[in-house]
């Protein structure tokens, strides 16, 4: 148990530190890191009871997040040509202040959430899992860049995986790889629209989407 104790801890830095990087190749590694750490976490919760399921999805997911996901956008990254996010809706600083607001209210919230009897989950899994959540909506809504709001798509879909491996218990693993599936063809689909926006636009900053209203 402490072993997972300290990847969330672990989580919530990674989840500030996104919030403050303003290179977008910072962001990348961080979303690499991060997903490395939440592949280790049904591992690390469930030691004694080590299934082939939570290995397989283990597994799945330390490749898929920490691997296949970060090189994809990396080589994005390069077709695009773009360092950092220059203009952001809101400000490196603020977001960070609004991170650690969200924070203090998961760790509230998270402690008066009804969680499954005989949960091995560690007491901070449910605070962990709403900030991130609120990073990957945050990073949606306050950046410009198309790539950073991809980057913070995987973020909110790392905070729902981490609630869903930590409580929802023996559920049917087709269905978990399923979802792991689904989010391959999205992070593809969306790593071909951001090279269309900018070959279209000479830009990733989402807003010039709104040329086409003309």
């Amino acid at each position: 148990m402490r072993g997972a104790g300290l990847v969330l801890d672990l989580l919530i830095l990674t989840n500030l530190a996104l919030l403050a990087a303003p290179r977008i190749g910072i962001k990348i590694r961080l979303i690499a890191v991060q997903g490395l750490l939440l592949g280790t976490l049904p591992v690390l919760l469930h030691r004694d009871s080590l299934s082939a399921r939570l290995a397989s999805i283990a597994i799945a997911s330390a490749a898929l997040k920490g691997g296949l996901f970060p090189w994809w956008l990396s080589r994005t990254w390069k077709q695009v040509h773009i360092k950092a996010e220059v203009e952001p809706l809101v400000g490196h600083s603020l977001s960070v202040g609004a991170g650690v607001l969200a924070l203090l209210a998961s760790l509230w919230l998270g402690q008066r959430l009804p969680l499954p009897p005989g949960t091995a989950a560690p007491p901070l899994a449910a605070s962990v899992s709403l900030v991130t959540i609120f990073t990957g909506f945050f990073l949606i809504v306050a950046r410009r860049k198309a790539l950073t709001q991809v980057i913070g798509y995987l973020v909110l879909e790392n905070g729902i995986y981490l609630f869903g491996t930590t409580f929802a218990g023996d559920g049917p693993m087709w269905i978990e790889l399923g979802v792991l599936l689904d989010l391959v063809v999205a992070v593809l689909v969306m790593g071909i629209a951001v090279n269309r926006i900018d070959q279209t636009f000479d830009s990733i900053d989402s807003f010039e989407l709104r040329r086409l209203r003309d």
